[in-house]
């Protein structure tokens, strides 16, 4: 794990500092955010491959469409359907003001139009977010607490907030305080994860919690970020702060209802980390 945590860290965080301060290449430009983004999933291959030679068999590859469809479902619409809860909060407190342009009082089919069109690209974008979820779902999240699950989540959630904290300092996002934005992106990342988490143990595999993560980034945020007049919040934090309510309803949801654990005999459940024994793991502990 520490060589895991080493390489994802200095290799994100070194090339985030490089892309900006050296090549000045933009926070929103796909060539500063590809090598860094993606360095989790290198870091698991690394380690599985050559450190502790454990192999791939408890990672989540296969996709498994038949068996796991329903969570495939529920990957690629709960985006939006957050999206649309979190909207529908905004214009509750006064957050938004909607433009329900068309017939009987519903989006219009341009606004519609564009949802599809981002839920498109989520299919076509989420091999690259399987660069993040290789790592912290995949890899690491089992591997902190054993079989703790709740625990190892929240580790798990902290950790890859805390992965994301240069992306405050470089523009990618600006919080008007700095410190209570930082706060809300654990809370934000804490209750993904506790997602992501469900959608990998019921489905047992890594590219269902790959299309979730996409779809938080290409349709749930992109959407927020762009619809919500922040103006009238507390800036570009206001858009994750309403997420947070229909995202905690659902992790309440899959937490009371003990559905963290992996899934049934007729899903292939996803395996256990296995135990390498190896001095690494053996000296390192867990």
């Amino acid at each position: 794990m520490a060589a895991f945590l080493c390489i994802s860290f200095a290799g994100t965080w070194l090339w985030l500092l490089i892309a900006r301060a050296v090549l000045g290449l933009s926070p929103l430009n796909p060539l500063l955010q590809l090598p860094g983004f993606c360095m989790p999933g290198i870091a698991a291959v690394v380690v599985r491959r050559w450190i502790t030679k454990e192999g791939f068999a408890d990672a989540g590859l296969k996709l498994r469409l038949k068996a796991a469809r329903r969570y495939y479902v529920a990957a690629l619409l709960g985006p939006p359907l957050i999206a649309a809860a979190t909207l529908a909060l905004a214009a509750a407190v006064g957050a938004w003001d909607p433009d329900l342009s068309g017939p009987g009082g519903l989006p219009g089919a341009n606004d519609l139009i564009t949802v599809l069109g981002l839920m498109v690209a989520t299919l076509v974008f989420t091999p690259l977010y399987a660069g993040e979820e290789f790592g912290w779902t995949s890899y690491l999240r089992p591997r902190i607490f054993g079989r703790r699950t709740v625990s190892s989540v929240i580790a798990t959630g902290v950790i890859w907030a805390v992965w994301h904290f240069p992306l405050a300092f470089i523009g990618y996002v600006e919080f008007s305080n700095v410190l209570f934005g930082l706060a809300v992106w654990v809370i934000s990342f804490q209750l993904q994860e506790i997602i992501l988490m469900w959608l990998y143990q019921r489905s047992g595999s890594v590219w269902v919690a790959s299309l979730a993560h996409a779809g938080n980034n290409m349709v749930l945020f992109l959407i927020l970020g762009e619809v919500l007049d922040t103006t009238k919040g507390l800036g570009a934090v206001t858009p994750i702060l309403l997420a947070l309510v229909p995202m905690a309803a659902i992790c309440l949801w899959i937490v009371r209802g003990g559905r963290l654990t992996p899934g049934t005999p007729d899903e292939s459940p996803t395996p256990t980390a296995s135990v390498h024994r190896s001095p690494v793991i053996r000296n390192g502990g867990r």
